[in-house]
């Protein structure tokens, strides 16, 4: 018989109890081995958490894992796109006022919608249950195979009725526009454009809302618009740059579909996926009046020896912006509204790790910068994390911190609340989890495959090895909130300060994989791919999720 690893926390209701079971039945191998496991957890003295018995002990690091994996999961829940949305949007007791916030809007079957990003699914769900026949007719732009991710994850609550008002295009696989997600935003731009002043246009935005609205400025073609975008993130360009481009080149974006839907009112409800919730920057800001002119395009290219290779076309289209005869977007006629962001997401891990034991403490929302010097950051603020809970302060725990400010500074993360999580560590009783979110970059300088997350991971896992922790277990964990990172099927990864011996005993040369930028082969390979963190396809979007998690051994 194989026993699993569960939790038992004392203070748990007897229902809780009860389900906590359950869930041991479903992973060490059905009730009977769970109520083995049992007695032995009873006879312990009470403390906040408890690891199972010896066998399971010997498992230790693939359960921190299991918890860390528990916090992300409980992270991504608190940023469910429906509850999101109803908390947003009601109707008055009448039936014919639409409540955003503190505005009030007249319904008379004047209600449209649209909507594009990776948790605009979930939401146009929740806005059609909430406005039944008051909405007329809707189109949304939704990654490929959402629909099929939902119905198997069996969230029913996601997806839209056999019935609905609402046509929906599936598109941008792999995080691209494509074809599919062209002919999404055109009729979009098509519904967009045939409003009057009497109607209501409902705007769904959430992250990946850039790559599921292509519409490239004629004769700039997709395919065009696509290389520029590409070559400008693998030369590391920031979210804000890249969609300073976008938006030149896009008939929606920079506030093109507020002014196609002019003069409807406009409503929109956004689901941030970028630092600081900038409304320009989330999904290219197509309901937001853009302030960038052709300049800030140029620079970006100069930035990244880009302007000198640029396609005709993206030429003619740069020459003739400020020259546009209509003038600058305006959008006074728009309601912009963030519903849920990144913050809201880490301060449910927050609670979730305080619940399990941890002193949870939120560095940032803000982590940001190339994943290079995150990556160093995280390693040095694992060392000296380490240091303040296993032996007290020496000269080159001070050294190390000297380091640490010093690397924080350099990547000018506007929330970072170093100072107070080190107070905080140092007065720790027990095991510590460090929190953050963010979306740091990558340069590519390989043909691998991986995102992100992964990336970090390993050159995290790679910090972690350099010298000795002390008696401690430290464990870290990437993870994007919409369930895939980059052009994989995973959410990220999680690695332990023994990753670089793992790697060297399977044969793995990580100097080789990080080259490449070959991190997702790299955890395939990695002891059966166990460190991946496989979640699917979440339905909504809000940035990464960062973990560092301590555990006194």
């Amino acid at each position: 018989m194989m026993v699993g690893f569960c939790l038992w926390p004392h203070s748990f209701s007897s229902l809780s109890r009860q389900l906590w079971i359950q869930g041991c039945a479903e992973r060490s191998g059905g009730m009977a081995a769970a109520l083995q496991v049992l007695p032995c957890l009873l006879r312990a003295p009470s403390r906040p958490f408890l690891w199972g018995p010896p066998v399971a002990r010997m498992s230790s690091g693939m359960a921190l894992a299991e918890q860390a994996r528990q916090l992300f999961e409980s992270a991504v829940g608190a940023v469910q796109p429906g509850p999101m949305l109803q908390r947003a949007l009601s109707l008055d007791p009448s039936g014919r006022q639409l409540k955003v916030r503190d505005r009030s809007f007249q319904l008379r079957e004047n209600l449209y919608l649209v909507g594009f990003g990776k948790a605009v699914l979930g939401m146009a769900a929740a806005a059609e249950e909430l406005l039944g026949q008051h909405l007329v007719q809707g189109v949304i732009s939704v990654p490929k195979g959402i629909r099929a991710a939902m119905e198997h994850a069996g969230k029913q609550e996601m997806l839209l009725k056999p019935h609905s008002r609402i046509q929906v295009f599936e598109g941008a696989e792999d995080n691209l526009p494509d074809r599919d997600a062209l002919r999404a935003a055109l009729a979009i731009q098509q519904l967009a454009e045939g409003l009057t002043a009497d109607d209501l246009l409902l705007v769904l935005i959430s992250g990946g809302g850039s790559a599921l609205l292509p519409a490239p400025i004629p004769p700039v073609t997709l395919e065009e618009k696509q290389m520029l975008t590409k070559l400008l993130a693998a030369r590391g360009a920031t979210i804000q740059e890249l969609n300073t481009i976008r938006k030149a080149l896009s008939q929606l974006k920079g506030g093109g579909l507020a002014q196609a839907a002019y003069p409807a009112q406009v409503v929109s409800l956004i689901l941030s996926d970028v630092i600081g919730d900038p409304l320009e920057v989330i999904a290219s800001g197509p309901t937001v009046a853009s302030d960038h002119n052709v300049q800030d395009c140029l620079q970006v290219l100069n930035r990244y020896g880009l302007r000198a290779a640029l396609p005709r076309s993206v030429k003619t289209v740069l020459s003739r912006a400020d020259s546009d005869p209509r003038g600058p977007h305006t959008c006074g006629h728009v309601l912009n509204v963030i519903i849920g962001s990144n913050s809201l997401a880490l301060a449910e891990a927050q609670r979730h790790a305080e619940v399990l034991g941890y002193h949870a403490t939120v560095l940032s929302t803000a982590m940001q910068g190339d994943v290079k010097s995150v990556a160093q950051f995280y390693g040095l603020l694992a060392r000296v994390a380490a240091a303040h809970l296993t032996s007290p302060i020496a000269g080159h725990l001070l050294e190390e911190e000297a380091k640490l400010y010093q690397l924080a500074a350099e990547l000018q993360l506007p929330d970072l609340q170093l100072e107070e999580a080190l107070e905080a560590v140092a007065k720790a009783k027990g095991p510590v989890c460090l929190l953050a979110g963010g979306e740091p970059t990558v340069q590519l300088q390989g043909s691998g495959k991986g995102g992100r997350n992964q990336e970090l991971a390993l050159r995290v896992g790679t910090e972690l090895g350099t010298q000795p922790l002390g008696p401690i277990d430290v464990l870290f964990l990437s993870g994007g909130t919409d369930g895939q990172d980059g052009p994989t099927k995973v959410a990220g990864a999680w690695v332990m300060s023994d990753l670089v011996s793992q790697a060297s005993a399977e044969g793995l040369d990580i100097a080789t994989v990080l080259s490449h930028n070959d991190s997702y082969t790299f955890f395939c390979s990695l002891q059966g791919g166990t460190h991946l963190l496989h979640t699917g396809l979440t339905g909504t979007n809000v940035m990464d999720v960062h973990l560092l998690i301590f555990r006194p051994q």
